[in-house]
């Protein structure tokens, strides 16, 4: 299993994750953030990883601990509500994963964060990646609504605490 994943990645080419994420995607993806993000107050984050090195997948990092990783260097922790959201998508994995912020944890169930990303899985599968993107931060932004409505007070003056572009690492 170890193999195939290394093999896996080490075939994954940053070219094809730009075919998979145009600039129009990447846009898209923006404007899908920066609409989210007026109906409730917390901030999200998507970045886009084309694969892990050699010797992260031998020394078995999994896309979870990964992702754990990106929360941390992306700063996402860093908000006034503690409610901060990565989604992350792995490419040679063909995989997605959702890291919330501790204001989240105890609201939102984890099997809700698991439907998303399952839900985005199966449109990048059928090779739509805009449109399961998009889906996915609607998703995200739907659960943030629901804990975290627009209303929070201060929340104008946290204003826009995280950028909305997507990273691509």
């Amino acid at each position: 299993m170890r193999m195939r994943r290394l093999l896996r990645h080490a075939a994954a080419l940053h070219w094809r994750t730009r075919m998979l994420f145009p600039r129009s995607t990447l846009d898209a993806i923006q404007e899908a953030i920066a609409r989210a993000e007026r109906a409730h107050a917390g901030e999200i984050r998507f970045a886009v990883e084309t694969a892990l090195p050699p010797r992260r997948i031998i020394g078995e990092i999994d896309p979870r601990t990964r992702a754990l990783e990106v929360f941390s260097e992306l700063r996402v922790w860093d908000t006034e509500h503690n409610n901060g959201v990565l989604i992350y998508v792995l490419v040679a994995d063909r995989g997605v994963e959702i890291v919330a912020d501790r204001g989240l944890v105890a609201r939102v169930a984890s099997a809700e964060w698991e439907a998303v990303c399952r839900m985005m899985e199966e449109h990048f599968r059928a090779g739509r990646f805009k449109a399961g993107s998009i889906a996915g931060v609607d998703a995200v932004g739907g659960l943030l609504a629901r804990h975290f409505p627009a209303a929070i007070p201060n929340q104008a003056a946290a204003g826009n605490e995280l950028p909305d572009q997507p990273t691509l690492l």
